[in-house]
């Protein structure tokens, strides 16, 4: 997107293992109000999966070990900006840790495939998903 201003951004697919996404309800634009995967800006100076994890952490109060990349895309932005986002897969790094809503999160669940479908989720959020092949 040509003569827009770039901001880095990544995203978390987070599977337990029972195969379902940790998905955050987003609490401020752009996509308030609908459902998403943990994520954010890079703070300057931080390396993508150390803010991966960071921004997993404060959505979710969950601490996650950051695995490949999943996938990237760019999304329209606030303004003039257009989010450049890396996806990367983890999984929690303590499995009996309970989720909870933080930062820019209101709630914070665990969804199936199909629940993700029934969602109102952020735009191409789930045609996303199946492209990349995230689920098991």
């Amino acid at each position: 997107m040509p003569g827009r201003r770039r901001v880095p951004c990544v995203g978390v697919v987070v599977l337990d293992g029972r195969g379902r996404l940790l998905v955050i309800r987003r609490g401020h634009a752009p996509s308030a109000g609908m459902w998403s995967i943990p994520g954010g800006r890079v703070e300057p100076g931080e390396g993508l999966e150390a803010a991966a994890a960071r921004e997993a952490c404060e959505e979710t109060g969950l601490e996650v070990v950051v695995g490949a990349v999943a996938g990237r895309l760019e999304l329209p932005g606030i303004d003039d900006q257009v989010y450049d986002v890396t996806d990367f897969t983890a999984t929690v790094a303590d499995p009996a840790a309970v989720a909870s809503p933080g930062d820019d999160a209101t709630e914070v669940r665990w969804v199936t495939r199909d629940e993700l479908a029934a969602l109102d989720t952020s735009p191409g959020l789930v045609d996303t998903l199946e492209s990349w092949r995230v689920w098991p």
